[in-house]
């Protein structure tokens, strides 16, 4: 039987550092739990961040993060678009396109206010259309330039 599915991330060794930004940027975020080396630094943690949790390693270099794979956030409001944007790119990480960005760690997120979706998945394909032509010339997702005409 299975008990749970849920991502494990390797990080080279900042994996301290890591628990400090995420649990930071995300609201009803912890350690759940963190196991210390012989250095005194975390080589093995579970954490939360906004009721999903991941658990983590430093695993060394070996393994790196690509766009293969990344954490959607749904957010409600452009605010929260705007600061989840801003934390998660601070440090050294790069915007991309359409909603996604990599966080200084490698790991690729995409900030995605629920009116993207709505707007996407509208009956009507000329306001659809307009959505995601709007969307693929976009970093961060702004509402308001997914619904004003040109």
């Amino acid at each position: 039987m299975i008990r749970d599915i849920g991502p494990f991330l390797m990080f080279n060794d900042q994996l301290d550092e890591a628990l400090k930004f995420y649990t930071a940027i995300f609201g009803d975020s912890a350690v759940v739990n963190a196991i210390k080396g012989p250095d005194g630094k975390v080589f093995s943690a579970t954490f939360r961040l906004a009721n999903q949790e991941f658990k983590a390693f430093n695993g060394g270099p070996y393994f790196k993060f690509t766009e293969g794979v990344s954490f959607m956030i749904s957010c409600t409001t452009q605010e929260d678009v705007d600061q989840l944007w801003d934390a998660l790119v601070a440090g050294g990480g790069a915007h991309s396109r359409c909603g996604w960005l990599k966080d200084k760690f490698g790991i690729s997120w995409q900030v995605i206010p629920v009116q993207l979706m709505q707007l996407l998945g509208d009956p009507d394909p000329a306001v659809a259309t307009y959505a995601r032509n709007a969307m693929m010339g976009m970093s961060k997702i702004v509402v308001a330039e997914l619904t004003r005409k040109a």
